[in-house]
């Protein structure tokens, strides 16, 4: 049996502006280094048999400061990756709006299958994240820690509970808010949501 730690990296450089943030590699800033800090110290007796992320940079750092002194390497992969938002990615919503407005409302009107200019859908990405993490299923064991973003985990979640992409947006997410997904003879199942450390690991 496997348990999986699926936790969001910590809070970005520009987090409180009001823009789509898909690939675009941007920083963990001070706040983020410091909720990273918190969740590597309340997980520092969890032994993980294995430790992966995202290629992105707020992924890997976010795993390097979460794994501390273990002598264990951190496997990347861009399977693990946000959503691919193309010619919208790092945009503010309001200039999405003005100047894609048609595009606009057919993501509100199909959000799961919609694609944005160069980019892919809700759907692409969860495909891709439950293709990859399904193989770690079938051959991990013990703890392993998945350091990713909210898209991979919330399109995982939806997968899981057999729930429309349409309620995607349904299932909140703090920066490295942990979600514990166990796979019990074959059948993934939800342990835990969004824990904020060190609340629930003190």
């Amino acid at each position: 049996m496997a348990t999986f730690y699926l936790l969001r990296h910590g809070e970005i450089e520009g987090a409180n502006q009001k823009r789509l943030i898909g690939q675009i590699d941007l920083p963990l800033n001070p706040e983020g280094r410091y909720q990273a800090e918190q969740s590597g110290r309340h997980l520092s007796t969890v032994a993980f048999s294995e430790i992966w992320c995202s290629d992105l940079n707020r992924t890997v750092e976010t795993a390097q400061i979460v794994s501390g002194e273990r002598n264990q390497p951190i496997q990347q992969t861009p399977e693990l990756r946000e959503i691919a938002l193309g010619e919208w990615d790092g945009l503010e919503i309001a200039t999405i709006r003005d100047n894609f407005s048609d595009l606009w409302i057919a993501r509100g009107d199909d959000i799961g299958n919609f694609c944005p200019p160069g980019g892919e859908s809700f759907f692409d990405l969860q495909q891709r994240v439950v293709t990859f993490i399904q193989s770690l299923v079938s051959r991990c064991s013990g703890n392993v820690l998945i350091t990713t973003h909210a898209g991979v985990i919330r399109t995982f979640l939806c997968h899981i509970l057999q729930a429309p992409l349409s309620h995607l947006f349904r299932i909140h997410l703090n920066y490295c808010g942990l979600t514990l997904v166990e796979d019990v003879r074959g059948e993934l199942r939800i342990k835990a949501m969004n824990l904020v450390l060190p609340n629930h690991f003190g």
